[in-house]
């Protein structure tokens, strides 16, 4: 009976402790199991300054590429600024100056500025004017010929006093024109400012030129008519020497 009872309790003994080795062996599997590889965090140094370096040179590109536009569109505006226009124009003023200057110029009486008229007007009143005249004709071409100088004469100080009283004008134009030189914005300003300029001295050379034109014209009248008046009282004294000879005759003075 004895001995039933220790058997039996050494058998209890050792189910038990097979039933808990056998239990205590998955946990000993799941302890023991390796951990996963995408659960640890590794560092590395040269990776990351590879991309470090990389991200310096994208930026860089990034830098370049807007200086880059910026001066693109400096350049537009450059580009606008020399295309802009001279808002300041003097050429209306410019060109009625020439105008009143050539409308004086066509009032010369007879012999004008034409050079076929000239030539042919000179030669028949100053070089052949006593060929198959009387002499009531040859007075007659004196007079027209002191009537072409003095009227020559006056064309010439007209000249002259519509050029002087355009010198207040051209001053004003030029301080116009050197003002918006000065503060021009761009190329295509500044040319146009200095074409403008170009064109005042221009008026201005038109205004000595025709001053010029009309002096020569009146000193060359009046030294052909000085010729032409010795030549036509040399006319004037052959005819009287050539003539019928003088006969005195008798003068009553007073009545008696």
């Amino acid at each position: 009976m004895i001995r039933s009872v220790s058997h039996s309790r050494y058998a209890g003994r050792a189910l038990a402790l097979a039933f808990g080795a056998t239990a205590l062996m998955p946990l000993a599997a799941v302890t023991l199991a390796p951990q996963p590889a995408h659960a640890l965090i590794v560092f590395d140094p040269k990776n990351y300054t590879e991309n470090l370096l990389s991200a310096a040179r994208a930026l860089e590109q990034i830098n370049n590429q807007i200086t880059s536009l910026q001066n693109e569109a400096q350049m537009l505006i450059n580009q606008a600024r020399n295309l802009t226009s001279l808002p300041t124009s003097m050429l209306s003023e410019i060109e009625q100056n020439f105008s009143e200057m050539k409308s004086l110029l066509d009032e010369a009486e007879q012999l004008a500025y034409n050079a076929q008229n000239i030539d042919q007007q000179f030669s028949s009143t100053y070089e052949t004017f006593a060929a198959g005249k009387t002499n009531d004709q040859l007075v007659t071409a004196a007079r027209e010929r002191w009537q072409q100088s003095v009227s020559a004469f006056e064309d010439s100080l007209k000249t002259g006093a519509v050029a002087v009283s355009g010198i207040a004008s051209t001053q004003a134009q030029t301080s116009t024109l050197v003002t918006a030189s000065q503060s021009a914005v761009g190329v295509l300003q500044a040319a146009q400012a200095g074409n403008q300029l170009l064109a005042v001295q221009a008026k201005q050379m038109s205004d000595l030129t025709a001053m010029l034109a009309a002096q020569g014209r009146a000193e060359a009248l009046e030294k052909a008519r000085q010729a032409a008046a010795q030549e036509q009282a040399r006319e004037q004294f052959s005819r009287f020497m050539t003539g019928t000879a003088y006969s005195p005759s008798s003068v009553q003075m007073f009545h008696q």
